[in-house]
């Protein structure tokens, strides 16, 4: 037996014995491994128990624990390149940034869904190579395009369900033949009735230059469609020209002007074609065209309105023989003439600027006794009243008409139009939409769209749970079904139109419930403010 490490213990009830002293071989300090750099040591936890080092002998004291070492980083492997950084041109990020601006914001149209059609029109475009020729200034946001697409899909499926009704081409409120001739100006009688008043046949354009020269009785062409960007262009150019001219620009240099004659311009000027330009200084005879060189201008622009449609150069040819006729002081029937041509002309375009100055000129010709159109003019002047929401200049020119006056058709419809809006008479307001007088149709456009908007909140008052929407079409005197159906979609969703039993119904308690159609009432019956406007 090999004999024990420890001494014996000592025998119970004796006291142990002191110990010797013993010489302990350890060291009086304690190893510390020596820093190699100002990093931040590796950290060694420590032991869940601490022993003296007096309790070890030399041999067995511990050593110095050592740094850990780590293995180097794996390289990125070589088979994954790097990403290849896209430069999205600039025209992308403005693109980007006008989507999420908060005025182009729908609230029909989610967050996660416009940045999902963002990501795919952006992605599209890269990988088709056309990144930097696609015009993003105009390019659709994509809200826009979710609800041209919604609405595609909801006007599918109305045009589904009703491809045999009796009524899906023309409404039972709609007379048979005064609305499409309205609608439609000189299209053919035969045409489709189902296709969108926009497309113009071929030869819509036969009679206009007769509606030009005297009023076509109930009769109206469809010239929705937009300026060209060449029309566009060139009015920026005539009102930056305009700008500058009214800029305050001054010269030092002034040069020797003859003194203004009493007498009137007689103008020498031979050029049929002369852009429209703001006097600054008298007029000077050699730049003024004389009346007769006029009326052959006159001719000249009625062909080219005719072939071109070319609303920018011909808004500045008139506006130019205006101011020739101005000048010289020539108030005639030839005057009343230009003025009349004029304001049709911007009737048909909806610049309401122009028509308003051509009309203001008309009462101050009329009132000289000059042959013209007064009747037409003035049924045209209450239904611009009635527009811009001006009761003053209404009673006034209601306060002016006379007795035989008052009995002319013209005017007559637009008193009933006068009436009927102030009875709340929204049924009776759109039968006379549909049977509109000579071009007043064309200011009906401009606030029939409220007066919409206003009959929606009345009908979800007064119908409940819902009705057909082919009432909707026919009391709201629109085109067809599927126009109903954009209108609605447009301006409120599609939350309020449902499918059921093979038609198509509008839920006018849910609509009425969420209040949708009572902020854009509101909205559409502000102050309007429109340049020229007496």
């Amino acid at each position: 037996m090999m004999p024990s490490a420890w001494p014996p213990a000592p025998p119970p009830g004796t006291q142990p014995s002191p110990p010797g002293f013993t010489y302990n071989p350890a060291p009086a300090y304690t190893a510390v491994q020596v820093r190699q750099s100002f990093a931040t040591p590796y950290a060694t936890p420590a032991p869940p128990y601490s022993v003296s080092p007096a309790a070890y002998s030399h041999s067995q004291v511990p050593a110095p624990v050592s740094q850990p070492t780590y293995p180097p980083a794996a390289a990125p492997a070589a088979e994954e390149p790097a990403k290849k950084k896209i430069d999205w041109p600039d025209s992308v990020r403005f693109y980007v940034q006008r989507s999420f601006l908060p005025e182009n914001l729908d609230p029909s149209v989610s967050r996660q869904d416009m940045e999902a059609k963002l990501k795919e029109i952006i992605s599209h475009a890269n990988e088709s190579g056309v990144m930097y020729t696609v015009n993003w200034d105009t390019m659709p946001l994509p809200q826009q395009i979710i609800k041209q697409e919604r609405t595609q899909a909801l006007i599918s499926q109305v045009q589904a369900l009703t491809p045999n009704s009796p009524h899906a081409a023309v409404p039972a409120a709609m007379p048979a033949n005064s609305s499409k001739k309205r609608k439609s100006g000189n299209m053919s009688e035969d045409m489709d009735a189902a296709s969108a008043p926009w497309r113009a046949s071929a030869d819509s354009r036969g009679l206009l230059q007769d509606r030009i020269t005297q009023p076509a009785p109930d009769r109206r062409q469809a010239m929705d469609e937009p300026l060209s960007k060449k029309d566009s262009k060139f009015q920026k150019q005539l009102e930056k020209r305009q700008k500058r001219f009214d800029g305050g620009y001054k010269s030092t240099y002034r040069s020797p002007s003859p003194p203004p004659s009493d007498g009137p311009v007689v103008g020498t000027c031979t050029t049929l074609e002369k852009r429209y330009l703001r006097l600054t200084a008298p007029p000077v005879p050699s730049v003024v065209r004389p009346e007769y060189i006029l009326k052959q201008t006159l001719q000249l622009l009625k062909k080219k309105w005719k072939q071109e449609q070319n609303y920018s150069y011909i808004c500045d040819q008139f506006k130019s023989m205006r101011q020739d006729l101005t000048v010289q002081r020539i108030k005639n029937d030839f005057t009343v003439e230009v003025y009349e041509i004029h304001a049709r002309i911007a009737l048909e375009k909806g610049d309401l600027g122009e028509y308003n100055q051509c009309q203001t000129q008309l009462k101050a010709l009329y009132q000289l006794g000059l042959k013209g159109n007064p009747i037409e003019f003035k049924a045209y002047r209450i239904l611009y009243f009635i527009h811009t929401a001006n009761r003053t200049a209404l009673n006034d020119v209601l306060a002016d008409l006379t007795t035989a006056e008052k009995k002319e058709r013209a005017i007559k419809h637009a008193l009933d139009v006068r009436s009927a809006l102030a009875l709340g008479n929204y049924h009776r307001f759109f039968q006379l939409y549909l049977d509109t007088p000579n071009m007043g149709g064309y200011l009906m456009d401009m606030f029939v769209d409220r007066e919409r908007l206003a009959a929606f909140c009345n009908i979800c008052k007064a119908y409940k749970p819902d009705v057909r929407l082919r009432f909707v079409t026919e009391e709201l005197g629109f085109e067809s079904d599927q126009h109903a159906a954009q209108f609605i979609v447009d301006r409120v969703g599609t939350e309020v139109l449902e499918e059921r039993n093979g038609d198509i119904m509008f839920l006018a308690a849910k609509a009425d419930k969420l209040q949708l159609f009572t902020p854009l009432k509101e909205a559409a019956f502000r102050r309007i403010d429109i340049k020229g406007q007496i």
